[in-house]
């Protein structure tokens, strides 16, 4: 079998526990892994350092003799993946991966721990282990120990050990041999184990099925499109840091956006926007814990902060996130820079507090919350509140995070407005007659004054910014957030009007206008989800399932979504899974399904 893949794609699975995350290729090789957590120096950083393919420093890889096709998949409903490998004389392999998840002793047992195991399946194959870790960003080789029935990997800052029955010798020397039975690995903290290999590695398989079994079986699914919802919330639950309650936008950093875009971005942060519409996707489907961890956190985000939110705080509730590139990888495909952090920390981006409140609003009115939010929550929003009414007009980056550009734009303004509104809701819940009024008169000020400034008699539609003249796809939650009613005419144009000029059949791009890196190349995966939902409610249903379809037709393999599509070749780009794609999916399947007493 050749050394390198020719082409790296993001044809990839994922697994995770909600402690730590990788990606596998159909080869079987884990490409991307950061541990101990998921903002932390990859342990596997092959994926951005493939120029000429993928190569073996960087990965965990099992090879078999005489490759010739492979095939991956889901366990179903489960964040389990089987990767079957195939030779020219008809052996096989399957490689089962995962990360250990389940209900132990009254607490969720989420370790910084993958499990890799290996049995044949017809013929004799021959097979080598390739495990080739690597420390600070691929540049230093971890010192490796070896015991009888393990191996570590000593680096500056952590130690790594490897639990195995695959013998010691030809896992370091990385010796072809014949795979005559099954055999696990157990990558982790540097621990020794208290049964025995095999047994381990099993019971942590049949635990975590189990697992993600029960907690599927538990959501409220749309009649239509079930497999895709699943695959999409379990993407989801995976993207949460399960320990502090943060959701990350994606698991990646500087998968570009498009080709030698050099929009390459560090992604392994929680946005406060980004999250939210993953507590509001996961709700849709009843699956509440999600938003009561993430609400953990955003909690001590609002107490933490006098005034100024910033759009982004690490995992860990950290505020500093300053951008640098890193020397060493040459990016995906050669195409970099690597960064890490993410400069859009400093920015001013006033949609931020509408995102809070909007985030936090149904934990006031939702009965089946162990803690539901009070009268004390309600004040700390209205901090959160009084912001968005002081800088609702005021010119910021915007959502698309501007780097040299300010302007009041819609979306933010937008989300200004939906700060008031949902205050004045959960005022009315909490029997606050005088805080409702006041913040219900707040969002109608608001309101008129978006009505009027951000619509373009020239365009025929609501334009990117106050007084603006550019189009701009964000526009379209102003349906979804309840701000206007989808038959208003000015809505209804606004649809037609980006339809024409946004769009590449189903596929929306962002805006119109050029940005700090010239016009965008690729369309944003969550902006044509977004068409979708606009055309179902302005009465296009047909064009709208038809749209949702062909764009469920581009995920890949195993059903993931990154955050870009390429309109002509359909090949995805962008950081991976991108949550926010993934909502997209969610949400348009929530809209379009038919109603399950058409069938039962």
């Amino acid at each position: 079998m050749p050394q390198r893949q020719p082409n790296p794609n993001l044809e990839l699975a994922l697994i995770g526990n909600c402690a730590v995350n990788a990606l596998i290729d159909r080869q079987a090789r884990i490409v991307w892994c950061c541990m101990p957590r998921p903002d932390a120096d990859p342990l596997f950083h092959a994926l951005l350092d493939s120029s000429d393919g993928i190569g073996l420093d960087g990965t965990l890889a099992v090879e078999l003799e005489d490759l010739c096709r492979s095939e991956q998949s889901y366990d179903e409903n489960t964040a389990i993946v089987r990767t079957r490998l195939f030779n020219t004389a008809g052996a096989g392999i399957e490689v089962i991966d995962f990360a250990p998840r389940y209900r132990s002793r009254d607490r969720m047992f989420r370790p910084a721990q993958l499990v890799r195991r290996v049995r044949p399946l017809s013929g004799h194959p021959r097979v080598r282990f390739v495990l080739r870790p690597r420390a600070n960003w691929g540049n230093t080789r971890p010192e490796l120990t070896r015991g009888s029935n393990h191996v570590r990997y000593v680096t500056p800052d952590w130690t790594w050990r490897v639990n195995t029955n695959v013998p010691i010798t030809y896992l370091v020397d990385e010796t072809w041999f014949s795979l005559s039975g099954p055999v696990s690995l157990l990558l982790g903290p540097d621990e020794s184990l208290n049964g025995g290999i095999e047994e381990t590695a099993r019971l942590f398989e049949e635990e975590t099925h189990a697992y993600w079994r029960h907690w599927t079986s538990r959501l409220a699914l749309p009649l239509e499109w079930q497999d895709a919802v699943i695959r999409a919330a379990i993407t989801l639950k995976l993207c949460q840091f399960e320990e502090t309650g943060a959701i990350l936008a994606a698991v990646t950093t500087s998968l570009p956006e498009a080709p030698h875009s050099q929009r390459n971005w560090d992604y392994r942060y929680c946005w406060l926007r980004d999250a939210f519409f993953v507590v509001r996707a996961l709700n849709s489907l009843a699956e509440v814990g999600t938003m009561e961890d993430y609400l953990r956190w955003l909690h001590d985000v609002v107490r933490a902060s006098p005034g100024h939110v910033q759009p982004l705080y690490g995992v860990g509730l950290e505020s500093q996130l300053p951008e640098r590139l890193q020397a060493g990888p040459a990016g995906y495909r050669g195409m970099g820079p690597v960064r890490v952090g993410n400069q859009a920390y400093e920015h001013f981006q006033h949609d931020v507090y509408g995102n809070i409140v909007l985030g936090a609003a149904q934990s006031f009115h939702d009965h089946r919350l162990q803690r539901r939010a009070d009268a004390e929550d309600f004040r700390l929003l209205e901090r959160m509140g009084e912001q968005a009414w002081q800088l609702h007009d005021v010119p910021d980056a915007g959502m698309w995070e501007l780097r040299t550009r300010a302007r009041v734009h819609t979306s933010s303004s937008l989300m200004c407005w939906a700060a008031c509104d949902r205050l004045a809701k959960i005022a009315r819940t909490l029997a606050l007659h005088e805080r409702e009024i006041f913040w219900a008169e707040r969002a109608t000020l608001i309101r008129a004054k978006i009505l009027e400034r951000a619509w373009s008699d020239k365009r025929q539609a609501f334009v990117e910014s106050f007084e603006g003249e550019h189009l701009d796809a964000s526009v379209l939650l102003m349906c979804e957030v309840g701000f206007i009613d989808a038959l208003d005419p000015r809505f209804v144009s606004t649809v037609r009007v980006l339809d024409n000029e946004l769009c590449d059949g189903p596929f929306m791009r962002r805006y119109e206008a050029p940005d700090d890196f010239g016009l965008p190349e690729t369309a944003f995966n969550v902006c044509s989800f977004w068409r979708v939902d606009a055309l179902a409610r302005v009465g296009r249903l047909d064009e709208a399932r038809a749209s949702f379809e062909r764009l469920l037709g581009h995920r890949n393999h195993v059903g993931l979504l990154s955050e870009d599509l390429a309109p002509k070749t359909g090949e995805l780009w962008g950081n991976f899974p991108q949550t926010y794609s993934m909502v997209g999916i969610i949400h348009g399947a929530m809209r379009l399904s038919r109603p399950w007493d058409q069938v039962v």
